[in-house]
């Protein structure tokens, strides 16, 4: 990769000209990295549901034409000035949010929400020089989540690039750069059940299922699933799921029926789809003097969050977590060895695979709500 350091490289990327349309494959040029930056061949990249969210254009600000893609696994190609902790060859995941290491967030051992480098959807540029590194005959193409692996290469902030063993395969391990870790950590690092405790969780798409699979890790003796689609329980299973409720299967509340059902509430809940009520009766089902709720989902910008404050006094603790609470840089290489190590199992997330040249397949699966994770091949 040395006769392309700082050089413009040309080369594919899935560009989204504009909402809800095909992702077009175009040549692109892509500017070496600047001060604090790095640039990436990206070798695996995967679909999250982020993505789909913000191509069709339901976040806050349209930015188009933009270049997605935030779950990836790749290969260092250069780095900019004042890069001293990555070098070329590295094997590395990009991730959405960053870890700056300086600032108050980072430094404490409490919080992974770097004030630098937080998660930003309405960003398309970099921070240094408020530009796009990528372009095409001249236009700029908008960055996504300071990631964009939609690029056979791409650039970032030295702080979203963590560095990972050479040896974990990258076609497996890109899937832990974003929604795994956020459902897992949610579970282990925020929830911490119990060994021999009930837990429920609420929505069981990855995420969810990446937080079921947190509660087998940790020990729970009861995992119950919650879900509006019943076709998803029987693969839950494999991610440790014990018994299943749909509320639309019930009159009274689901929080009801799961207290019901666990005499008087679960000891710990993680609620992993963003709609408000679903938030409400993962609290309000816990049991009070000791359950933990911990909620992982973003809600509509305008849904509000109500419950009895008696829910409170009676010790119930809710609790919000962000990417499960994983610093990017410190803490997500660790998460790769729990797979290298076989504590932690990814192929079961991965139901599809695409080449590059076929990603739009990625999206339908998406949309059509087939499988969980699809991995789109950059080298065909």
């Amino acid at each position: 990769m040395s006769g392309t350091v700082g050089q413009v490289i040309h080369c594919k990327a899935a560009v989204a000209w504009e909402a809800g349309k095909p992702l077009v494959i175009e040549q692109v040029e892509v500017a070496p990295p600047q001060a604090m930056e790095v640039r990436l061949k990206i070798l695996y990249t995967s679909l999250c549901h982020t993505d789909v969210y913000f191509w069709e254009a339901k976040g806050q600000h349209p930015l188009f034409p933009r270049i997605y893609g935030h779950e990836a696994g790749g290969i260092v190609e250069s780095v900019g000035e004042g890069v001293t902790d990555l070098k070329p060859g590295d094997h590395v995941l990009p991730i959405f949010t960053g870890e700056c290491k300086e600032c108050a967030h980072c430094k404490s051992e409490e919080s992974n929400m770097c004030d630098l480098l937080r998660i930003n959807t309405d960003r398309g540029v970099m921070l240094s020089d408020g530009k796009s590194r990528f372009s095409i005959k001249g236009q700029p193409i908008y960055h996504f989540l300071g990631t964009s692996t939609f690029s056979e290469y791409t650039v970032a902030h030295v702080g979203c690039v963590t560095k990972i063993n050479p040896l974990a395969p990258l076609d497996k391990v890109c899937v832990i750069s974003c929604g795994i870790s956020t459902g897992l950590g949610a579970m282990v690092n925020v929830a911490k059940p119990p060994k021999g405790s009930t837990v429920a969780v609420f929505g069981l798409g990855a995420v969810g299922l990446a937080a079921a699979e947190g509660a087998r890790i940790a020990g729970a003796s009861r995992i119950i699933g919650v879900d509006l689609n019943p076709s998803r329980f029987e693969g839950a299973k494999k991610f440790g799921v014990t018994e299943f409720v749909n509320p639309k299967d019930h009159k009274k509340p689901v929080q009801e029926v799961i207290a019901e059902m666990t005499n008087g509430g679960v000891d710990r809940s993680v609620e992993c789809t963003g709609n408000v009520d679903a938030m409400i009766s993962a609290f309000e089902c816990v049991h009070d003097g000791w359950g933990v709720a911990v909620l992982v989902g973003v809600p509509h910008k305008d849904a509000v969050f109500k419950t009895h404050p008696i829910n409170l006094l009676n010790e119930r603790t809710l609790k919000g977590t962000f990417f499960g609470n994983y610093k990017p840089r410190s803490d997500i290489p660790s998460v790769v060895e729990k797979y290298m190590n076989k504590e932690l199992e990814v192929e079961k997330f991965i139901t599809h695979q695409v080449p590059f040249s076929e990603i739009n397949k990625a999206f339908d699966y998406m949309l059509r709500g087939e499988g969980l994770r699809c991995i789109i091949s950059m080298e065909e």
